[in-house]
């Protein structure tokens, strides 16, 4: 071979090599991106508990509206997000196992909507983020610090319950101008019960209203309530919210009805269930709220630093068919008032 030839042979050849060595270097480059899209594509989708202490067909309503809070943000629950529902039936004594059976699953969030459960989910973790949906006194069950600065693992929304008793109480004076005497189905365990029959022990003060208390500790207890308010002549009874009267709804309600005593609730699905009225906060705007703080927990901030936001919709719910199961006009001046009449 000349030389002239051998020369051009050489050149080709670490052309050649260069050529190679570009491409592999290339290939090189691109192998973590690629690596890493698949390992993004096969990231673990991020998994959150909703544990309740009330029945899962009880909270339907409320469940969607969380479900379309997720939706609104971009969640596809089963493929970008997924929900493990847990239900205590009424059973308060089955949230601790629940709350731990979560811990188990290492969800990445679990959803609290309600004292009794945020307490169990409380006693099981110190780490895992807890979101609140409805607490009616996150600082005084120890829930969080302050509610500009919850400072641990619990954060979310409060229903201001206690806040809004006094106002209860003078609707219920307003469809019942002689009342005079009211009994209070109260849960003394719970300690959110507190506060609320504080503020409502200040209003019946104004109002000259007494106070009969009545404590609900178990289903068991509602019948025996109602002879003793029956017993002492009471006028209405008026409802604390607690996982004990939340979950007894219906058979609350027709009691009330059997010994034709107006009723006033805190929620709204006591009267869809057959309670006379109730005036409280949008439990369903509470519940869509609650899928942002989610979110913000998925990608990154922590529950000490987001303060606990109260409602922003409120309204009140009168059922008439109850009234005239019982006997009651409302009042034009409160029905006009009211943002929902069931019929």
């Amino acid at each position: 071979m000349r030389i002239s030839d051998c020369y051009s042979h050489n050149r080709k050849s670490a052309i050649e090599n260069r050529k190679w060595a570009g491409l592999v270097a290339l290939a090189v480059a691109f192998a973590p991106c690629g690596a890493s899209a698949e390992a993004q594509q096969a990231k673990k989708v991020p998994r959150v508990g909703f544990l309740s202490s009330s029945t899962l067909p009880s909270m339907k309503v409320r469940i969607e509206a969380f479900r379309d809070g997720l939706r609104e943000l971009g969640y596809v629950e089963g493929k970008t997000i997924v929900v493990e529902y847990r239900s205590a039936e009424g059973k308060l004594d089955r949230l601790p196992a629940l709350a731990k059976e979560f811990v188990a699953l290492k969800v990445d969030v679990i959803v609290s909507p309600g004292a009794s459960a945020t307490r169990a989910i409380k006693q099981a973790t110190a780490t895992i983020p807890v979101v609140m949906t409805q607490d009616p006194d996150p600082v005084g069950n120890g829930f969080v610090a302050n509610l500009g600065h919850p400072g641990g693992n619990i954060t979310g929304l409060s229903s201001m319950a206690a806040d809004l008793a006094g106002k209860r109480l003078e609707l219920l004076k307003e469809i019942l101008p002689k009342l005079s005497r009211v009994a209070i189905f109260e849960t003394s365990t719970n300690t959110g019960n507190a506060r609320q029959l504080r503020e409502t022990e200040i209003a019946a003060e104004t109002l000259g209203v007494k106070l009969q208390r009545l404590d609900i500790r178990s289903a068991n207890d509602v019948e025996a309530a109602y002879g003793a308010a029956v017993k002492e002549r009471a006028d209405a009874v008026f409802v604390l919210t607690s996982s004990i009267t939340d979950s007894d709804t219906k058979h609350i309600a027709e009691l009330a009805v059997k010994n034709r005593l107006p009723m006033m609730h805190a929620r709204a699905d006591a009267v869809e269930a057959g309670g006379l009225m109730s005036y409280g906060v949008s439990l369903n705007d509470l519940h869509r709220r609650a899928a942002v703080y989610v979110d913000k927990i998925l990608k990154g901030a922590k529950p000490a630093d987001l303060p606990v936001e109260q409602p922003t919709k409120f309204e009140l719910v009168i059922n008439l068919k109850t009234a005239k199961q019982i006997g009651l006009t409302i009042p034009p001046n409160v029905l006009a008032r009211a943002d929902r009449v069931i019929k």
